[in-house]
């Protein structure tokens, strides 16, 4: 009996530096019975070139075209198209170990799971790397706590049913730069039956090659807005969270973004998230200090800061 097939779902925007290596690398898993679905996302490098090409000498990959609207939209209209039983992301500049795919899908079928997911690195252009890093067996805790407090591996670490999938609907597009983290807490109240596998099958390239990036403000507030509604839709799912905890978990990375970015001067940042501190009402009468100054209009907030840091 041959092996079922695994869709795997890649949007493409810019990625000539490394388009070619990570098409090679899908195709060299050492599980073969794969679809590769890629998505140009209005690309103005040479990448539209690549892919042609890639089409002739690849006959699993199939190549669809849209103008550029952004990562999430191209992996719905990839998905759209999928025919595996079982899909894995992975974006244009990333790559996995030769043996990814196949550790994820066997480590699923054996524990009879839904989603089996790994360990990740990343990877510094012209930097040093990241150290490697295995996650926590998610499944021998409670899940939707430990994912309320960050999101639990990269897009690319993780292999999933597509029935999962389809009752997610694919990618929400409301949160732009926490749409992975939107996608699994999501995914974690449809089932809990994941599975680890416990090595760093994923790396993750972070360079400057049009790569995907937002403001740190925007970054913070994205991924709080989807605590936030994973916190309202599925209040059933963390009933048993005391009521501290729960605000803890939702809005406690808000308070310490907000005092981050204030010490490493992105007073951009800090501004915005003190103001969202202050409107939410999760702050404390020590935080006052930093929440007043940051209601004055940004120029004479920087000067302000710059003063007292001077004095």
């Amino acid at each position: 009996m041959s092996s079922p097939l695994i869709s795997v779902i890649m949007p493409c925007y810019n990625a000539e530096a490394f388009l070619e290596s990570t098409i090679a690398n899908v195709f060299q898993q050492t599980y073969s019975n794969i679809e590769l679905i890629i998505v140009d996302d209005g690309s103005t490098d040479s990448s539209p070139a690549l892919l042609i090409a890639a089409t002739k000498a690849y006959p699993a990959l199939t190549l669809f075209v849209q103008g550029n609207s952004g990562p999430y939209i191209a992996r719905n209209l990839a998905l759209q198209h999928a025919k595996g039983d079982f899909i894995a992301f992975l974006d244009a500049d990333d790559y996995w170990t030769s043996d990814c795919l196949e550790k994820l899908y066997l480590t699923l079928i054996k524990a009879n799971a839904d989603l089996s997911y790994c360990g990740w690195q990343n990877v510094v252009e012209n930097g040093e790397d990241r150290p490697p890093y295995v996650p926590p067996a998610y499944e021998q805790g409670n899940i939707h706590e430990a994912f309320l407090k960050n999101c639990p591996w990269p897009i690319h670490a993780a292999l999933t049913r597509r029935s999962i999938v389809n009752q997610l609907e694919g990618f929400s597009t409301r949160c732009f730069s926490a749409m992975d983290y939107d996608f699994w807490i999501r995914l974690s109240a449809i089932t809990q039956n994941i599975v680890r596998v416990p090595e760093v099958l994923s790396f993750y390239r972070w360079h400057h090659h049009g790569q995907m990036s937002s403001v740190k403000w925007r970054q913070v507030l994205d991924a709080w807005c989807v605590r936030k509604d994973f916190a309202d839709q599925h209040a059933e799912l963390i009933k048993y969270l005391d009521l501290s905890i729960l605000n803890e978990l939702i809005n406690g990375p808000l308070r310490k973004q907000a005092l981050e970015a204030f010490w490493k001067r992105d007073l951009v940042s800090a501004q915005k998230l003190f103001r969202t501190l202050l409107t939410d009402g999760f702050w404390q009468l020590s935080d006052l200090k930093y929440l007043v100054p940051a209601l004055l209009p940004l120029s004479i907030y920087s000067e302000l800061v710059l003063f007292l840091e001077n004095k």
